[in-house]
């Protein structure tokens, strides 16, 4: 199987990679890239543990082929640093072990992004994308309505 030249756009820097067509984001972004915050974990798209942004969507990688975000803005939890939900995450306890988080993050920061005025069903909705055992939602949910309260 061949490879083919590609452009990413990753976390607002570019790069040029040689990629197979079968090559997942998900796999592109961590062993290419070095960029391991999306974490694998069901590797079928169930989870959430491995979201991303696309073009400020989340988007699970291990579902989308590295070819396909040709072209589109990628951000990974490592570009968002600093940010508004990831001080609410510490401040109102929403993990525990961590390996969900990143992806959750993910998932809350697109939502308060795309859903400023988000009500308590539509964050419900958004939150059924991803899976965490180790935690109960109610403090994601909280860390969520902070950050939009402040908004």
């Amino acid at each position: 199987m061949g490879t083919y030249s590609i452009t990413l756009d990753v976390n607002g820097e570019s790069y040029t990679l040689q990629v197979r067509a079968a090559n997942t984001l998900l796999y592109v972004l961590r062993e290419q890239l070095g960029l391991t915050g999306a974490k694998p974990g069901c590797l079928n798209g169930d989870c959430g543990a491995c979201t991303v942004t696309i073009e400020g969507w989340p988007m699970k990688s291990c579902l989308m082929l590295a070819v396909e975000a040709t072209g589109k803005n990628v951000t990974t939890i490592e570009g968002l640093q600093g940010t508004a939900i990831q001080e609410a995450f510490i401040e109102n306890f929403a993990f525990q072990c961590g390996y969900c988080t990143p992806g959750f993050i993910m998932n809350c920061h697109s939502l308060i992004e795309k859903h400023p005025d988000a009500d308590d069903k539509k964050i419900k909705e958004w939150l059924e994308s991803n899976i965490c055992r180790c935690t109960s939602y109610n403090e994601i949910e909280k860390a969520i309505k902070a950050v939009l309260r402040k908004r």
